[in-house]
Order: C-alpha cells, then sequence, then structure tokens
C-alpha cells in the first residue's frame, strides 16, 4: 500500500456529542436524543445528525466508528491517551501523533514551512512534542484566518505591512542587532535567535507565505468553506497539503458544552459540517484526498442522558466510554461504518476501538510502523504504541491498492 503523504487532524476540542454527530438513536427518547432526528447520507443504509446535511451529501468520501472508547474522563489524561495511544505517568512526556508522523517524514519533505503545522493554536493540554524536544515543535500559526489577509504570527505581516515596510523593518533589526557585542555569555541564545529571524525572513519572503495568502482564492471557494475560523483554517490546510506539509492539525475549540448543550452543538455543528464538507469536496476534486488522511475526533463523547434540570439546562458531561470519530482519505475507505453502540450510545456492542488502535492504523497507512521504536535521542526502546487491543486495528477500512 503507498503511503500518504500527508495527515490533516480536524481536533474537536472539549469532545463532540457522538449523538448529536454520528451515532444518532431517533429512536430514543428525548432525553437521550434531545427530541432531533438523524438523517439519510448518500450511502445507502448510512444515517448521521440532522445538523450535518452537507456531510450528508458526501458520506462516500468519508467512513465513520462508533464504537471508540477509552477510560479517561478528564480532559488532559483524555487528549494524551488519543494523541499519543498512551496513558500519562512513567516520569516523562510521549510525542503527540502530529510529531511522530512529521518527524518521519521530514527528510522527503524539503520545503520551507516546518513538517508540522497547527491552525490556529496549540491545544495546551500537553507538549506535543514530549521529549522529542524543540526540533520536532510545529509552526503553530495564530492569526485569524477569516481576515481579508491570514496574517500568520512571526510569517506573514498582518494587513497594512506592504512588504517595502517590511524590508525596512528587517533592515532596522540588522543595524540594530550590529550593536551587540560579539561573544558573551549569551552567545549561544543569540546565535538561536538569530537562527528564528532568519529562517521567518527566509520564509516571509518565499513562495511558503503564499500558502496563506488566502486572498488567492475565489470568493466562491472561500464562500464554499465558509467565511468562519474553521472554514478558513481548513482552507489554509488544504492549500498546505498542496505545498507538500506531511502533517496539520486544525483545532476547533468550544465543544465542552456542559451546559445549553442543543445550542452549542447546533452552532458548532452548522459551522464544522459546511467547512468539512467542502474541504473533503475539494480534496477530492484536486485528487488529493487518496494520499491525505483526515481524521476528526475529540478527546472523548459526551453523556448519553441530558441534564435538564438547572443549572445544566440540557447539558451533557464528558463521555469517553462510546465515542464517534470521522476517517478518510490516505487509504481508509469511503462510505463505512465500523462499530456500533447499545441504543443510546452510551456503550459499544460491536467492534471497540481503542486509542491505540485509531492511531496505529493511521500511522500505518502513513508508512510508520507503529509496533517499532518510539523516535527519540534517548535511546529509549519501547514500541511507538502499545500492543492492539483485542479488537485490533481498522484493517477492515483499508482500500485495496489500485
Amino acid at each position: 500500500m503507498k503511503a500518504a503523504k500527508s495527515v490533516v487532524e480536524i481536533w474537536l476540542w472539549g469532545g463532540p456529542s457522538q449523538l448529536e454527530t454520528f451515532d444518532p438513536k431517533p429512536g430514543a427518547s428525548r432525553d437521550y436524543n434531545g427530541g432531533l432526528k438523524a438523517i439519510p447520507t448518500n450511502v445507502p443504509g448510512m444515517e448521521i445528525h440532522e445538523w450535518w446535511p452537507k456531510l450528508a451529501s458526501c458520506a462516500d468520501l468519508f467512513s465513520v466508528i462508533r464504537s471508540m472508547t477509552h477510560g479517561q474522563f478528564g480532559h488532559e489524561s483524555a487528549t494524551y491517551l488519543m494523541q499519543t495511544g498512551r496513558l500519562p505517568g512513567g516520569g516523562e512526556v510521549c510525542p503527540a501523533i502530529g510529531a511522530v508522523v512529521a518527524q518521519a517524514k521530514k527528510a522527503g519533505y524539503g520545503g520551507d514551512l516546518p513538517p508540522y503545522v497547527i491552525l490556529t493554536r496549540a491545544k495546551g493540554r500537553f507538549s506535543e512534542v514530549g521529549f522529542m524536544g524543540a526540533e520536532a515543535a510545529p509552526l503553530v500559526t495564530g492569526g485569524q484566518p477569516n481576515a481579508a489577509r491570514f496574517a500568520v504570527d512571526g510569517i506573514v505581516a498582518p494587513e497594512g505591512v506592504t512588504d517595502v515596510i517590511a524590508k525596512e523593518r528587517f533592515e532596522l533589526l540588522a543595524q540594530l542587532d550590529g550593536w551587540r557585542p560579539a561573544g558573551g555569555a549569551n552567545a549561544e541564545k543569540a546565535a538561536a535567535f538569530d537562527a528564528a529571524g532568519d529562517e521567518a525572513r527566509r520564509i516571509s519572503e518565499g513562495d511558503a507565505a503564499k500558502v496563506f495568502d488566502l486572498a488567492q482564492e475565489t470568493d466562491a471557494v472561500r464562500g464554499a468553506y465558509g467565511r468562519t475560523e474553521i472554514g478558513q483554517s481548513l482552507l489554509a490546510a488544504r492549500r498546505l497539503v498542496e505545498y507538500g506539509v506531511p502533517y496539520i492539525t486544525v483545532n476547533v475549540p468550544g465543544w465542552d458544552s456542559h451546559k445549553r448543550h442543543f445550542e452549542t452543538m447546533k452552532r458548532r455543528s452548522n459551522e464544522t459540517d459546511k467547512a468539512v464538507a467542502a474541504f473533503l469536496k475539494d480534496l477530492a476534486g484536486r485528487k488529493l484526498l487518496g494520499s491525505t488522511v483526515v481524521w476528526m475526533s475529540g478527546e472523548f463523547g459526551r453523556t448519553p442522558k441530558v441534564g435538564w434540570e438547572s443549572p445544566w439546562n440540557g447539558g451533557r458531561g464528558h463521555y469517553p466510554r462510546c465515542f464517534s470519530a470521522l476517517v478518510a482519505g490516505g487509504g481508509f475507505k469511503g462510505g463505512c461504518v465500523v462499530g456500533a453502540s447499545d441504543e443510546t450510545a452510551s456503550a459499544p456492542v460491536a467492534r471497540p476501538v481503542a486509542p491505540q488502535d485509531f492511531l496505529g492504523s493511521i500511522y500505518e497507512l502513513c508508512g510508520v510502523d507503529p509496533d517499532g521504536p518510539m523516535p527519540n535521542s534517548k535511546g529509549k526502546k519501547s514500541a511507538l504504541l502499545p500492543p492492539p487491543s483485542e479488537a485490533g486495528r481498522l484493517h477492515e477500512l483499508y482500500a485495496e491498492e489500485g
């Protein structure tokens, strides 16, 4: 199987409800489904929640897993587990999948941008590079992608700063640096600072910065993704895939809906549905989906039973025992449903999928051996991931070659 060239991770930070995404339960009572419905997709027999109509129209491009499961109820520990395949502890922080894949593909990449790019903010739950250190650090873009010009912090000048102004600022910085005495106790730190500045200037003055110039896209394309932060972030992600960046994360906060859950979920779902559907269709139309793994999940799901009483007023809590994920492209089949939950989406009843199974499948499709040694400079001999669960990795979702 040919290894995927890039991965795009859409991280629904906070934990989206399985019932209001890909595992609706129209036959359950209102205490579980909130009185909402499922809708058919363009794949016969496959239904998703009514708040995702645009993804329903292109379900043949992706597959859903309805039996994700683990036992971590806290954001930090659950995020760590879903990103590394390991439980926290042991005196060290293991690297997340993004850092591992990016470093594994770094040698064959060759672009000016780092091989790991995060739009637009880091998760903040743990160090995603772990003990791999600064060498594996991602570019966290910052900025506002829905602005007239997506100004990436430290790389793309904000709107109003012309190339002439930027050049003058670099020249002033060089003059100021000329007053700095050579050598000294801080010489190593000064050299690192200079190297970072040189890298930023090389990127800002080269073709790499143009990747973030969303003004090069038509209004129709930008509108198709949605003029929202996630919409324009995914448009930037498509351009990063075209540039060849090995691993791209789009962090989408706002899914931790303890109170007034349905209002939050509807707003977030509408934006995300439009953006992700446009992204998958765009990748497919440009013949990029087959070489790009796309995965979307949060750290866990939400409690199946709705808390209608005050102060929750229709809320759902943290729930890792059964939740959903989406996968597409890069060797994953489309139009499939893996696993099943019970009548209230409270527990898997078929084909449970553990985090190490899920991540191991992505690693395999990227050409990274999940059973191989952990990449590090400390002589660690442990495997990249723990052994698969009894149910195993998602081999039933791997597309046949050709």
